[in-house]
């Protein structure tokens, strides 16, 4: 998938739930993978001719793992012309290490949101932008309703009381497959996650319950994602 194309999804989902107003300062959470990546390549091109200006930062929360090598990531940025701020954290040490949880997904994620929204806060963004893609919508959907009972994901734009921060997710028209082709076509530095639990998690295994749910009902993941755009959830009304 060419940039062009890109921008013309994310500008879509931008303008769809006006997640971007004049004066915006964005933090983007650069977790090193395809989509935040995919993610800060396109709002660093569209802040380029977008009519409301804003400004962009990437930051990185640093979980502690000895074997995450970051270089291609701060030359990545410098190419970018992007400033680019690593938060060290013993998340990792805390969560595996100290309370060895079995189940460390929720924990991490908590831990790690915190320390990047509180790092945001202190450069003065007063948005995040998270990378979750069309794919993460319906996943998360159905993770909810297998292991929550309820017909529920994240909102395009959340507005979060605690810390006076708004969430944006502009790549959310954007299906994964996508992703993946425009990292290889631009030859995007994807950094592998050296977490332990990468790969065998709950949303591997609905991931990959999607992936064959959709091979045996083409079409499945398209008419969910018309089901979440219409079923009137909390932020999805236009």
């Amino acid at each position: 998938m060419k940039l062009q194309q890109v921008l013309s999804i994310v500008r879509k989902a931008v303008d769809d739930y006006h997640m971007i107003e004049e004066g915006d300062r964005i933090a983007i959470g650069i977790s090193g993978g395809k989509d935040s990546l995919t993610l800060l390549y396109a709002l660093n091109a569209l802040k380029r001719f977008y009519p409301k200006h804003f400004e962009i930062l990437a930051v990185t929360v640093d979980l502690g793992f000895e074997n995450l090598n970051l270089d291609k990531i701060r030359e990545f940025c410098r190419t970018l012309g992007v400033q680019y701020t690593v938060i060290e954290t013993d998340i990792a040490q805390i969560v595996f290490d100290q309370r060895k949880e079995q189940s460390p997904c929720s924990l991490c994620a908590k831990m790690r949101k915190g320390a990047l929204n509180q790092a945001v806060k202190e450069a003065g963004c007063n948005k995040v932008a998270y990378a979750h893609h069309r794919d993460d919508v319906v996943e998360t959907m159905l993770m909810s309703l297998i292991y929550e009972g309820r017909f529920h994901t994240f909102a395009p734009v959340t507005y979060l009381d605690r810390t006076k921060l708004t969430v944006i997710r502009p790549l959310m028209y954007m299906q994964e497959a996508d992703v993946i082709g425009f990292v290889r076509k631009y030859n995007v530095p994807v950094v592998k996650s050296p977490c332990p639990a990468d790969g065998h998690t709950k949303r591997e295994y609905v991931k990959n319950l999607l992936r064959q749910l959709n091979l045996e009902n083409p079409g499945v993941k398209e008419r969910m994602f018309t089901a979440i755009k219409t079923g009137n959830m909390k932020g999805w009304v236009k």
